[in-house]
Protein backbone atom coordinates (compact mmCIF):
# COMPACT_ATOMS: atom_id res chain seq x y z
CA UNK A 1 0.00 0.00 0.00
CA UNK A 2 1.18 3.23 -0.79
CA UNK A 3 0.80 6.86 1.08
CA UNK A 4 -0.93 9.07 -0.67
CA UNK A 5 1.76 11.99 -1.93
CA UNK A 6 -0.24 15.68 -0.57
CA UNK A 7 -0.72 18.06 -3.31
CA UNK A 8 0.65 21.39 -2.78
CA UNK A 9 -1.52 23.99 -5.00
CA UNK A 10 0.64 26.24 -7.24
CA UNK A 11 0.81 29.59 -5.67
CA UNK A 12 -0.66 31.67 -8.57
CA UNK A 13 -2.57 30.37 -11.74
CA UNK A 14 -0.77 30.46 -14.91
CA UNK A 15 -1.87 30.63 -18.36
CA UNK A 16 -0.51 29.43 -21.87
CA UNK A 17 0.62 33.28 -22.47
CA UNK A 18 -2.71 35.35 -23.63
CA UNK A 19 -2.81 36.39 -27.43
CA UNK A 20 0.34 34.69 -29.69
CA UNK A 21 -1.55 31.22 -28.30
CA UNK A 22 -5.30 32.56 -28.62
CA UNK A 23 -4.41 33.92 -32.28
CA UNK A 24 -2.96 30.83 -33.07
CA UNK A 25 -6.16 28.69 -32.43
CA UNK A 26 -8.63 31.07 -33.92
CA UNK A 27 -6.87 30.68 -37.32
CA UNK A 28 -5.67 27.00 -36.70
CA UNK A 29 -2.25 27.63 -37.60
CA UNK A 30 1.24 28.42 -36.34
CA UNK A 31 3.98 28.82 -36.42
CA UNK A 32 4.30 28.96 -32.48
CA UNK A 33 7.10 28.24 -30.19
CA UNK A 34 7.67 27.88 -26.84
CA UNK A 35 10.88 30.41 -25.84
CA UNK A 36 12.65 29.37 -22.78
CA UNK A 37 14.18 31.89 -20.82
CA UNK A 38 17.98 31.19 -22.55
CA UNK A 39 16.30 31.74 -25.79
CA UNK A 40 15.45 28.23 -27.37
CA UNK A 41 12.50 27.35 -28.90
CA UNK A 42 10.00 24.60 -29.19
CA UNK A 43 7.87 24.15 -31.62
CA UNK A 44 3.71 24.21 -31.23
CA UNK A 45 2.54 21.61 -33.71
CA UNK A 46 -0.78 23.89 -33.74
CA UNK A 47 -1.88 22.46 -37.31
CA UNK A 48 -1.85 18.84 -35.64
CA UNK A 49 -3.57 20.09 -32.19
CA UNK A 50 -6.47 21.77 -34.81
CA UNK A 51 -7.06 19.12 -36.86
CA UNK A 52 -9.35 15.85 -35.97
CA UNK A 53 -7.17 12.74 -34.31
CA UNK A 54 -4.45 11.23 -35.89
CA UNK A 55 -2.88 7.70 -36.06
CA UNK A 56 -0.70 8.42 -32.65
CA UNK A 57 -3.74 9.86 -30.93
CA UNK A 58 -6.24 7.04 -31.76
CA UNK A 59 -3.71 4.60 -29.67
CA UNK A 60 -4.23 6.64 -26.72
CA UNK A 61 -8.49 6.87 -27.68
CA UNK A 62 -8.20 3.11 -28.00
CA UNK A 63 -7.33 2.75 -24.56
CA UNK A 64 -9.82 5.14 -22.61
CA UNK A 65 -12.36 4.09 -20.18
CA UNK A 66 -14.86 6.31 -19.33
CA UNK A 67 -15.78 9.02 -17.94
CA UNK A 68 -12.96 10.66 -19.61
CA UNK A 69 -10.79 13.93 -18.82
CA UNK A 70 -8.55 15.63 -20.48
CA UNK A 71 -6.46 17.82 -18.59
CA UNK A 72 -5.29 20.99 -21.44
CA UNK A 73 -7.97 19.73 -23.79
CA UNK A 74 -6.43 22.85 -26.30
CA UNK A 75 -9.14 23.07 -29.51
CA UNK A 76 -10.37 19.79 -28.40
CA UNK A 77 -9.83 17.18 -30.99
CA UNK A 78 -9.71 14.32 -27.94
CA UNK A 79 -12.77 15.68 -26.50
CA UNK A 80 -14.79 15.79 -29.73
CA UNK A 81 -13.30 12.33 -30.51
CA UNK A 82 -14.13 10.42 -27.22
CA UNK A 83 -17.64 12.04 -27.04
CA UNK A 84 -18.01 10.67 -30.66
CA UNK A 85 -17.50 7.15 -29.47
CA UNK A 86 -20.39 7.79 -26.89
CA UNK A 87 -18.16 7.79 -24.16
CA UNK A 88 -18.67 10.53 -21.09
CA UNK A 89 -15.81 13.02 -21.53
CA UNK A 90 -15.60 16.46 -20.12
CA UNK A 91 -12.03 18.98 -21.34
CA UNK A 92 -10.06 21.45 -19.06
CA UNK A 93 -8.19 24.01 -20.12
CA UNK A 94 -7.47 27.67 -19.01
CA UNK A 95 -7.46 29.34 -22.32
CA UNK A 96 -10.71 31.19 -23.54
CA UNK A 97 -9.53 30.71 -26.97
CA UNK A 98 -9.18 26.74 -26.42
CA UNK A 99 -12.50 26.37 -24.78
CA UNK A 100 -14.63 28.22 -27.60
CA UNK A 101 -12.64 25.49 -30.13
CA UNK A 102 -13.54 22.98 -28.02
CA UNK A 103 -17.56 24.14 -27.50
CA UNK A 104 -17.62 24.78 -31.16
CA UNK A 105 -16.58 20.96 -31.93
CA UNK A 106 -19.61 19.83 -29.34
CA UNK A 107 -17.20 19.09 -26.60
CA UNK A 108 -18.40 19.52 -22.59
CA UNK A 109 -15.62 21.65 -21.57
CA UNK A 110 -14.39 23.85 -18.30
CA UNK A 111 -12.31 27.28 -18.74
CA UNK A 112 -10.53 26.25 -15.29
CA UNK A 113 -6.96 24.71 -14.13
CA UNK A 114 -6.57 20.83 -13.27
CA UNK A 115 -5.69 22.40 -9.58
CA UNK A 116 -8.97 23.80 -9.18
CA UNK A 117 -11.91 21.95 -7.81
CA UNK A 118 -13.71 19.92 -10.48
CA UNK A 119 -16.59 17.69 -10.72
CA UNK A 120 -16.36 14.15 -10.02
CA UNK A 121 -12.91 13.91 -8.27
CA UNK A 122 -12.00 10.64 -7.38
CA UNK A 123 -14.31 9.14 -10.06
CA UNK A 124 -12.93 9.37 -13.67
CA UNK A 125 -12.15 6.40 -15.21
CA UNK A 126 -9.66 7.87 -17.49
CA UNK A 127 -7.41 10.92 -17.39
CA UNK A 128 -5.40 11.90 -20.27
CA UNK A 129 -1.94 14.45 -20.51
CA UNK A 130 -1.38 14.67 -24.14
CA UNK A 131 0.78 16.71 -26.33
CA UNK A 132 3.41 17.37 -23.91
CA UNK A 133 0.88 18.14 -21.05
CA UNK A 134 2.82 16.69 -18.21
CA UNK A 135 4.68 19.95 -18.21
CA UNK A 136 1.44 21.75 -16.67
CA UNK A 137 2.62 23.87 -13.67
CA UNK A 138 6.05 23.28 -14.05
CA UNK A 139 5.96 20.58 -11.50
CA UNK A 140 5.25 17.15 -12.43
CA UNK A 141 4.91 15.38 -8.90
CA UNK A 142 2.46 17.75 -7.76
CA UNK A 143 0.49 17.36 -11.21
CA UNK A 144 0.99 13.25 -10.92
CA UNK A 145 -0.02 13.37 -7.72
CA UNK A 146 -2.92 15.81 -8.53
CA UNK A 147 -4.57 13.84 -11.07
CA UNK A 148 -4.39 10.59 -8.54
CA UNK A 149 -7.04 12.18 -6.48
CA UNK A 150 -9.13 12.79 -9.33
CA UNK A 151 -9.21 8.89 -11.27
CA UNK A 152 -11.47 6.44 -9.15
CA UNK A 153 -9.87 3.19 -7.88
CA UNK A 154 -8.15 1.44 -11.09
CA UNK A 155 -8.17 4.41 -13.01
CA UNK A 156 -5.54 5.01 -15.79
CA UNK A 157 -3.61 8.36 -16.91
CA UNK A 158 -2.38 8.20 -20.21
CA UNK A 159 0.73 10.74 -20.48
CA UNK A 160 2.95 11.66 -23.23
CA UNK A 161 6.32 12.05 -22.71
CA UNK A 162 8.72 13.63 -24.57
CA UNK A 163 10.13 12.32 -27.87
CA UNK A 164 13.33 12.18 -26.85
CA UNK A 165 15.44 11.84 -23.15
CA UNK A 166 14.85 15.01 -20.80
CA UNK A 167 13.86 16.25 -17.78
CA UNK A 168 13.65 19.82 -17.43
CA UNK A 169 11.62 22.19 -15.34
CA UNK A 170 11.86 26.00 -16.85
CA UNK A 171 10.13 29.20 -16.89
CA UNK A 172 8.50 30.03 -21.00
CA UNK A 173 6.22 32.11 -22.56
CA UNK A 174 4.43 31.30 -26.00
CA UNK A 175 6.01 33.23 -28.94
CA UNK A 176 4.57 33.45 -32.63
CA UNK A 177 6.46 34.55 -35.85
CA UNK A 178 6.21 37.84 -35.24
CA UNK A 179 7.71 38.11 -31.89
CA UNK A 180 4.93 38.73 -30.48
CA UNK A 181 4.78 36.95 -26.84
CA UNK A 182 2.78 36.21 -24.06
CA UNK A 183 3.70 36.38 -20.50
CA UNK A 184 6.15 34.02 -18.61
CA UNK A 185 4.63 30.89 -17.08
CA UNK A 186 6.24 27.16 -15.45
CA UNK A 187 6.22 24.65 -17.55
CA UNK A 188 8.41 21.16 -17.63
CA UNK A 189 9.38 17.93 -19.91
CA UNK A 190 9.86 14.60 -19.31
CA UNK A 191 11.32 12.07 -21.80
CA UNK A 192 10.47 8.48 -21.29
CA UNK A 193 12.64 7.79 -18.43
CA UNK A 194 11.67 10.94 -16.50
CA UNK A 195 7.80 10.10 -16.70
CA UNK A 196 8.36 6.62 -15.68
CA UNK A 197 10.50 8.13 -12.62
CA UNK A 198 7.96 10.54 -11.31
CA UNK A 199 5.41 8.55 -12.30
CA UNK A 200 6.99 6.23 -9.37
CA UNK A 201 7.78 8.56 -6.98
CA UNK A 202 4.36 9.74 -6.98
CA UNK A 203 2.38 6.32 -5.85
CA UNK A 204 2.12 5.30 -9.69
CA UNK A 205 2.53 2.05 -11.72
CA UNK A 206 3.41 2.01 -14.88
CA UNK A 207 1.29 -0.38 -16.65
CA UNK A 208 2.20 0.26 -20.09
CA UNK A 209 4.72 2.29 -22.36
CA UNK A 210 3.94 2.88 -26.45
CA UNK A 211 5.53 4.52 -29.42
CA UNK A 212 4.24 5.33 -32.44
CA UNK A 213 4.99 8.21 -34.99
CA UNK A 214 8.02 9.48 -33.19
CA UNK A 215 5.62 9.95 -30.23
CA UNK A 216 5.71 8.61 -26.39
CA UNK A 217 3.26 7.19 -24.14
CA UNK A 218 2.47 5.83 -20.90
CA UNK A 219 -0.36 4.29 -19.72
CA UNK A 220 -0.01 4.45 -15.53
CA UNK A 221 -2.24 3.27 -13.06
CA UNK A 222 -2.17 4.33 -9.17
CA UNK A 223 -1.31 2.23 -6.39
CA UNK A 224 -3.50 2.43 -3.89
Amino acid sequence: MTTSVPVARPATATTWGGDPYARALVSGRGPLFLRREDGWLLPLEVERWCAPPDAADRTMLRRCRGPVLDIGCGPGRLVAAVAGYGVPVLGLDVSPAAVARTKGAGGAVLCRSVFDRLPAEGRWGTALLADGNIGIGGDPHTLLARVRELLAPGGRLLAEAAPHEVDERVTVRVEDAHGRQGRDFPWARLGPLALRAAARATGWSVAEEWSTSGRRFAALVSVR
